[in-house]
Parts: structure tokens; sequence; C-alpha cells
């Protein structure tokens, strides 16, 4: 009976999450995976194909474990939009791995799209409570309300500086996290 991979799969996995979040696609080294996971490299071909097929698989599972975690709601997209700030604060790298996907993978995975697919629908069938937005497509509902969202670890270093608080310190990130929400707020407010 072959050994159980299932322990040294999570390890790949690890460290495939934290080398892709760090160096993106093109910087990422199968090497230092293999080092940082404690596996043979040929291991990682062996269970996840070539390194662009692992980085799909690690920002497809990025954006499921985000989903997973919070639950979307849209009939309360300011709700929605304070738990992914807290979500993203706590895990930076889904930021960075999404950036990346944009930068060096330009068009999406079929399992990207299935981690949006569900939020535009349900954006769709709640329409008629959103009030103003009624007639706007759901594509950009969410796609604003998750540029909102997504605004303070997007924004500028030197923008960032400029704010009263260190830009990440707690009482900064409360204040930010109020203000994305009063702007969702109001951007669904009925009119």
């Amino acid at each position: 009976m072959p050994p159980d991979a299932t322990a040294t799969k999570r390890r790949i996995l690890e460290a495939a999450y934290h080398e892709f979040a760090r160096y993106g696609l093109a910087g990422a080294r199968v090497d230092r995976m293999a080092d940082a996971a404690q596996a043979n490299k040929r291991l990682i071909y062996v269970h996840f194909g070539n390194k662009a097929e692992l980085f799909d698989l690690i920002v497809a599972r990025s954006l499921a474990d985000l989903a997973e975690a919070v639950p979307f709601t849209a009939e309360d997209l300011p709700g929605y939009a304070g738990e992914v700030f807290d979500y993203l604060i706590t895990y930076p790298e889904v930021v960075r791995l999404t950036g990346w996907a944009q930068l060096e993978r330009p068009e999406p995975t079929e399992d990207e799209i299935a981690a949006y697919r569900p939020k535009v629908a349900a954006i769709q069938a709640a329409r008629p409570a959103l009030g103003s937005l009624e007639s706007a497509d759901p594509t950009d509902i969410l796609a604003l309300v998750l540029g909102l969202t997504t605004a303070w670890a997007n924004a500028s270093p030197a923008l960032r500086a400029l704010a009263p608080e260190k830009p990440w310190s707690p009482k900064r990130l409360r204040t930010h996290r109020t203000v994305i929400i009063a702007a969702v707020e109001a951007f669904v407010a009925r009119q």
C-alpha cells in the first residue's frame, strides 16, 4: 500500500500559498516551495501539475476559502463589506494573490469565475430591495462593493502615509472599516 500523501499535499499547498502571495507566478520558485513543504520537488508536479496550474489552484482556493469564511448576503452589502475587510486584514495574502492573478493571468479560470457567480446571482435576485440600484448590473454592484472593501489595501503607500494614524494600526483599520461600511450603505441606500 502506498503511503498517504495527504499531509504532504497540505504542506505543499501551504508553501505554495505563501510563495505565490509573496512572489507571484513568475517570481515563485518550485524549489522554495519544496523546501518549505519539506517535500520532494517532483511531488509538486505529480500532485498539482505545472507551476501555472498550481498557481491557478491556489488563487481559486483562496477565493473559495474567503467565500466559506464570509457568507455573502446581498441584502446586507454593508455588513458583507465589513466582514470581507476583516478577513482580508487577517489574510492579506488573498489581496496579493488576486493582484498577482490580474497582472500575470488576465484571463480568469473557471474556478475563479465560479467564486463570483453565486454572488452576482444573489444580487440579481435581491435587486428589488436595492432601491436606486435596482436597474444596475449586479456585476457592477459587486465590483464596487469589493473595490471599496479593498481600497485601503490597494491604496498607494504615499496616500496611506497621510492618514492621521499609522496606516496598519488597529485604530486606523477600525476607522477605515467604519468608512467602508458607511460608503457601501450610502451606495445601496434607497433614493
